[in-house]
């Protein structure tokens, strides 16, 4: 707990720069929060994805279709948008821009820095490493599920939210094609991932 007492939460203008992809960029390196069940988890973004849903094939709204899944990506930036993969796993959007302007951020990938018992309790025997290199095993390791879609996440008395630490450092970022969206034509080779360089908890392709 001690350890949120050093980081800042986020002003809802970060997340309503219309430019999702530079959005995507910055969100590295910067702490995502959840306080679930009384539990508080947080880790390091080290790995990104960026979707749009006024021109990319690869976004769920794409192209500025509203349903009752995508309709939370309409809203002004700075809302999780959470949905179901394969009826499985839960992935962890932030929605950026402004309202009516379908955008969305993924995130890939953590570095824990806080609560690494109750990931490993949620997450189950599994090495360190990989509590949180993957979309899924994030959101599963944070406790993050359907019911936290359409949260704001620039209150740090939210259930998830994401903030920066004091000594924000500047990091490296290696760009790369977004993974598993093939469906996607030439979209698919968008370079909108990103990822910090060389960090241990990035996803694996």
């Amino acid at each position: 707990m001690l350890y949120l007492n050093t980081i800042s939460i986020l002003p809802k203008e970060f997340f309503l720069n219309p430019d999702v992809v530079e959005v995507s960029r910055l969100l590295l390196g910067k702490i995502l929060v959840s306080q679930v069940d009384g539990k508080v988890t947080a880790g390091r973004i080290v790995e990104t994805e960026a979707y749009d849903g006024t021109i990319d094939r690869a976004c769920h709204a794409f192209p500025n279709k509203i349903t009752k899944r995508t309709e939370v990506m309409f809203a002004e930036g700075g809302r999780s948008y959470i949905y179901l993969c394969y009826g499985i796993h839960h992935l962890v959007n932030v929605v950026t821009g402004p309202e009516h302007s379908p955008k969305a951020v993924l995130i890939r990938a953590l570095e824990p820095v806080e609560g690494l018992d109750f990931m490993r309790e949620r997450r189950g025997p599994v090495v360190d490493r990989l509590l949180t290199n993957g979309p899924g095993k994030l959101a599963e390791a944070l406790g993050v599920k359907l019911l936290h879609n359409d949260k704001e996440l620039y209150h740090n008395n939210g259930i998830i939210f994401i903030a920066e630490e004091a000594n924000n450092k500047k990091v490296n970022i290696t760009v790369s094609n977004r993974i598993g969206v093939a469906y996607a034509k030439e979209d698919a080779f968008l370079p909108w991932r990103f990822y910090i360089s060389k960090n241990p908890y990035i996803s694996q392709n």
